[in-house]
């Protein structure tokens, strides 16, 4: 999979009444300048001939003024970072902050935090960026999971990888589990108001999750 991350740039004005805009500094303006560049750095991105792009998005954007009759000092992104292999957060990190217009702003710019509570009560909490990870065609789960998906699909499997994220990026990724998937529906359709999974899909998944256990412990057993 790729990697990702979440990354939140505050830009900062000076609030007035919008009547003289020319009194204040509007932040939204500043943001909306570093919202140009962050889609031109897009195009740019690293390439991978498996992973492809990495890729940037603006995904939210909010203000903060006094009232719709003033101009807001202060204005904050959040971007989704997915992250091709040979990029990091540290890389990604020092492509924002070298963009033009937020060295000229002096935006901030810093990776989120992910903070929960768990039923005890224990506060638990990580920065939002989880590591690109890649597993060999020839690791020995790859290949119990060729046999399960044979199983599965009555056919050999394609062997490839997911546009977007799942729970391997912290299972693999952060932990260096060795970790595989084998998902239901069509990936196209994830996170979107038309989301689909046909049935017959649910039940290959449940085959091959139920199967790939004993071909994992195949080469033990010999």
């Amino acid at each position: 999979h790729r990697g990702r991350m979440e990354i939140k740039v505050v830009v900062k004005g000076k609030s007035c009444h919008a009547s003289a805009p020319e009194r204040g500094d509007n932040a939204v303006v500043k943001m909306s300048d570093i919202v140009k560049e962050i889609t031109e750095l897009n195009e740019k991105l690293k390439k991978d001939s498996f992973l492809g792009k990495g890729t940037v998005a603006v995904t939210y954007i909010e203000c903060k003024t006094p009232s719709l009759n003033a101009v807001p000092d202060e204005a904050t992104i959040y971007l989704d970072r997915r992250l091709t292999k040979g990029e990091d957060k540290k890389l990604a990190i020092s492509q924002i902050k070298n963009l033009p217009s937020v060295k000229k702003y002096k935006a901030v710019v810093e990776i989120l935090n992910y903070e929960a509570t768990s039923w005890t009560g224990l506060k638990v909490g990580q920065e939002k960026y989880f590591p690109t990870w890649v597993m060999e065609e020839n690791h020995p789960l790859v290949s119990a999971a060729v046999k399960a998906g044979k199983v599965a699909l009555d056919k050999k499997p394609l062997v490839d990888k997911w546009v977007f994220s799942t729970n391997g990026v912290a299972s693999c990724g952060r932990l260096r589990i060795p970790s595989v998937g084998f998902g239901p529906a069509n990936e196209i359709y994830a996170h979107s108001i038309n989301e689909q999974m046909p049935i017959d899909h649910l039940i290959k998944a449940t085959v091959f999750y139920s199967t790939i256990g004993s071909f994992i412990t195949e080469k033990q057993k010999r």
